[in-house]
């Protein structure tokens, strides 16, 4: 990636002299190892890490680089190297809980923020011996970011206690952002962000194909210039999120966070913007749905709620690429009512079939919704829709035999970005009209045409844990029907918000 031109001091300004930067992305790695056998799991190494790199590099801005003060003298990076032992383990627990109150940056990097380097000696060691050894702003942003996203990756592969669930895999990240193609003045939204993959993808595609840049959109992408806004509702991925901004040079210690630690879903946050980029949490239903003015119908089914969420947060015109499990496709009552509103008042366009075991939870079905808002009108607005299929006969693992970007480049060459009309139909790729859509059971978008070699393979049918999960999201689906049904039979229910004909 190139670095941003123009860019702040914060990134690649003070020179590091003598320093070999692939030794120090290894003793990065040596020294999670060293608290790993101490107990601690990657997600607390990273956690911990965080909140000392965000120390220092405050530090290093104020004192190196004549930048305002950060962090309260009495809390700040000189005030750890003071104290040793039993006396700096307990002034560090200290800090971190008075740095959470903050309102800014500070306050999401530390919000709830605990000690748990359990042992003061390995505490004193990770500060002193190897974080204050270096000027962590002399290092290029590629250089840190890539050594955080590889920690970030590590928490995702860890079962139960991993991030997996807040990662996304950044070679579907990559062809997204290719074929969605984010503009240096486009404001980017992530109602979802985790630890912040659009984000980056975003801002790496664009500094990509567009620099040279405009001095407005370079002050536009970087610290809080107002091109990146996310939500949250986990405070881990909230603080990983805005530490990967800030190692990655888009964001500094001392700009506003552009991560909101809230539910997403509350309520319409007014503001909209030009692209909308998310993976939502899969997962249950929630245990309340949300009654909104500006939702086409009530349900409990999150995914179905974000869909309705992300057209709120579209300016008109503006784009959207959204994960979806399978359930969002096909799922009746407030589900049908969804779809037939996005396709009368949205341009949706492309719908990309993800194959199985690039998401660490395993036996996960999902898709990628490709859509435009458009004004209102009485005709609706999608006239197509082309459906890349992924799935069928592909099988991928997360180890083994892992997602990349080079399987992706077909659906890329497919999906035409600036010119969908010449699209043309290839073995995976499938167009449908409107009126086919709207003729199928429930306008159901669960479009499969090609067949799946595995129903008559035994020999290679997908894992036990795999099978086992997707049984549980088809039980799960079904639930979710007769509880609709069972809303719609009561007395007491309110008939669902009739969709547009």
């Amino acid at each position: 990636m190139q670095r941003l031109q123009g860019s702040p001091p914060s990134v690649g300004s003070v020179v590091a002299v003598g320093i070999d930067q692939k030794a120090l992305v290894q003793r990065l790695w040596d020294f999670c190892n060293v608290l790993r056998d101490d107990g601690l799991s990657y997600g607390d190494y990273v956690e911990q890490l965080t909140y000392l790199l965000f120390l220092k590099m405050a530090d290093e801005q104020h004192e190196l680089l004549g930048g305002e003060r950060v962090v309260p003298i009495e809390h700040d990076w000189q005030s750890l190297l003071a104290r040793s032992g039993a006396e700096l383990e307990n002034h560090y627990s200290m800090t971190l809980s008075e740095l959470g109150a903050a309102d800014n940056m500070l306050g999401v990097v530390f919000h709830k923020a605990r000690n748990r380097i359990q042992t003061p000696a390995k505490l004193e060691q990770l500060i002193k011996d190897f974080i204050d050894k270096h000027e962590w702003l002399s290092y290029e942003a590629d250089l840190k970011g890539e050594a955080y996203e590889g920690l970030i990756e590590k928490t995702a592969q860890e079962g139960a206690r991993g991030a997996g669930q807040y990662f996304t895999s950044r070679a579907l990240i990559s062809a997204i952002v290719d074929v969605m193609q984010p503009q240096p003045g486009d404001r980017i939204c992530d109602p979802a962000c985790g630890t912040g993959g659009f984000f980056l993808g975003a801002y790496r595609s664009i500094i990509d194909r567009c620099t040279p840049l405009e001095p407005e959109h370079i002050a536009h992408l970087r610290s809080g210039g107002g091109a990146f806004t996310g939500w949250e509702l986990a405070d881990l991925p909230a603080r990983l999120c805005a530490m990967n901004l800030l190692l990655h040079g888009i964001e500094s210690p001392e700009s506003d966070s552009p991560v909101h630690v809230d539910d997403a879903l509350r309520a319409d946050p007014g503001q909209r913007f030009d692209m909308v980029l998310t993976n939502p949490p899969f997962g249950s239903s929630a245990s309340d749905s949300y009654e909104r003015e500006d939702f086409w119908a009530v349900t409990r089914n999150k995914q179905l709620n974000f869909v309705q969420h992300v057209v709120s947060l579209l300016k008109v015109g503006g784009s959207a690429a959204v994960v979806v499990p399978d359930n969002v496709l096909f799922e009746s009552g407030a589900g049908e009512t969804i779809r037939r509103r996005l396709l009368h008042d949205c341009e949706v366009h492309t719908l990309l079939r993800l194959p199985t075991g690039i998401f660490y939870a395993q036996g996960v079905k999902a898709n990628v919704l490709f859509f435009r808002r458009r004004e209102g009108a009485e005709q609706a607005w999608t006239r197509e829709l082309w459906v890349y299929d992924l799935r069928t006969n592909k099988h991928f693992t997360l180890k083994q035999n892992p997602l990349t970007r080079a399987d992706l480049d077909d659906f890329v060459a497919c999906y035409k970005p600036s010119e969908l009309h010449k699209r043309q139909p290839s073995e995976r790729f499938k167009r449908y009209s409107y009126g086919e859509l709207m003729a199928r059971d429930k306008v159901s978008l669960d479009l499969f045409w090609l067949r799946d070699d595995s129903l008559t393979d035994i020999d290679n049918l997908p894992p036990p844990a795999a099978l086992v999960a997707e049984i549980n999201e088809d039980l799960e689906s079904a639930l979710s029907e007769i509880r609709a049904l069972t809303e719609a039979l009561s007395p007491n229910s309110d008939a669902p918000t009739p969709a547009p004909r």
